[in-house]
């Protein structure tokens, strides 16, 4: 029986865990220095806007883990040792392993900004990131402005969780448009419309020069670089991205580059240590896939596969079709398959929009120009399923069959507002098809016609 450690207690060590458990009788023992319990991480906003309490984003009770004999500790491990196949925590304690599994996620990449390290300063990743805000910023009393720095998902989210407590917010994006290195054009501006809508001061094409401090140490302001505006605040969110937390490797032998470098089996250079999700990337990128994913579903796609590897069936990782989701404000985000934003877009790819004249729901279908193979869809504030675009990104359905069937796509069409005999007439209108809006019977959504 081996001992198996895993250092790093989120989606993908806790899911590696428990699939080990099902599959063997293996020895297992999850590190983590941030939290003794697994929660989840993408609750933590509605933590702070009183929609839960931090317990609720626990998904197992406490009782969970000596039930299933997994080993819970609590340590920063600042050295490893794979030639001795140990671990060295910051106490200089020592724990022993036979197959190593670092799952050690992400961190806030910072870049070197003067004053970035002010109190007040803050990612929003880590509970201590939660507890930081709820001391700088538990009401507009105490801070009457925020400013945060970067246009990505984190960025909007912290938007949003500021502005529950009603907190000015100043959002400083260096792009012409909101995200619109992975959204296409309109979709993007869609988005800078309901951010400012939400009453959120939307900076766009600005730059952070500083961050300034007062006489205690704490935020002061922030100096833009273009203007040199100085904008009072108490509160600073860097949300520019996140890098692979990976910096106690620093003198291992095991090879790392932007993150820890494995193969298609999630294995490292060194023989019985393996990486999975934020700090994994992959040596050759997977299809369109970035070599690093810092996604919830992949993370949890790669603790399901290596638990087989581990348990003696040693199978490659496939995360198959892409999707993701999120959320800006109260625009729900959906996308599947690849809708490239403008920036990078093949040659070949044609995209054909539709929005709703409300301005908060719209589609975007990419396809193929020439062969009007179906590529992928964004969906904003219309819930549509997974597994509908699942099937046919794998069946490789051309977009005409999409918009005659988009209506099987439907989460829920009691519920919900319909749209597709819309998007299909605009569709006829630019195409000059005669395409009618169809739905088939559920019994023969998933056999092949």
């Amino acid at each position: 029986m081996d001992h198996i450690v895993i250092i790093g207690n989120g989606i993908s060590g806790v899911t590696l865990a428990r699939h080990i458990r099902k599959n063997s009788e293996n020895e297992i023992t999850i590190v983590s220095a941030e939290t003794e319990y697994f929660f989840s991480r993408t609750a933590l906003m509605y933590v702070y806007m009183g929609h839960m309490k931090f317990e609720h984003t626990q998904p197992y009770e406490s009782w969970f883990w000596k039930k299933n004999s997994i080993n819970l500790k609590k340590g920063y491990v600042k050295e490893i040792d794979t030639s001795n196949k140990q671990l060295i925590f910051s106490n200089n304690e020592l724990l022993s392993y036979d197959k190593l599994v670092l799952a050690t996620g992400s961190k806030p990449a910072k870049f070197g900004w003067p004053g970035q390290d002010l109190e007040g300063v803050m990612g929003m990743y880590h509970k201590q990131d939660l507890e930081n805000l709820e001391k700088h910023a538990p009401n507009n009393k105490v801070c009457k402005r925020a400013v945060i720095v970067g246009g990505g998902l984190i960025g909007i989210e912290l938007a949003e969780m500021l502005h529950s407590r009603n907190i000015a917010v100043t959002f400083l994006v260096r792009e012409s448009s909101f995200w619109n290195g992975v959204l296409p054009t309109a979709e993007s501006e869609m988005i800078n419309r309901h951010i400012i809508n939400n009453h959120i001061d939307l900076r766009l094409n600005t730059n952070l020069k500083e961050i300034k401090s007062d006489e205690n140490g704490c935020v002061k302001s922030v100096i833009i670089e273009e203007t040199g505006e100085e904008i009072t605040c108490n509160v600073v969110g860097l949300t520019t991205g996140v890098a692979p937390n990976i910096a106690f490797l620093k003198n291992s032998n095991i090879e790392t580059n932007k993150g820890i470098l494995v193969n298609r089996f999630l294995e490292t250079t060194i023989k019985d240590v393996y990486a999975i999700g934020d700090c994994a990337e992959q040596r050759e990128p997977i299809g369109n896939r970035r070599p690093i994913e810092a996604v919830w579903y992949t993370g949890r796609m790669m603790g399901e596969t290596l638990a087989q590897t581990i348990c003696g069936n040693r199978i490659e990782y496939k995360p198959g079709n892409w999707f993701n989701s999120a959320k800006f404000f109260d625009i729900e985000y959906q996308t599947y398959g690849w809708v490239f934003g403008e920036k990078g877009r093949p040659a070949y790819e044609k995209h054909f929009h539709w929005s709703h004249p409300d301005d908060t729901k719209c589609i975007t279908i990419a396809y193929d120009k020439d062969s009007s193979l179906f590529l992928g869809i964004n969906t904003f504030g219309i819930r549509m399923r997974h597994e509908i675009f699942d099937k046919w990104l794998t069946e490789k359905r051309d977009v005409n069959y999409v918009i005659e069937f988009l209506a099987d796509a439907n989460f829920d069409p009691e519920f919900y507002s319909l749209y597709e005999k819309e998007i299909t007439t605009k569709f006829n209108q630019e195409n000059g098809t005669s395409i009618t809006s169809r739905k088939k019977s559920w019994k023969r959504i998933f056999t092949k016609a």
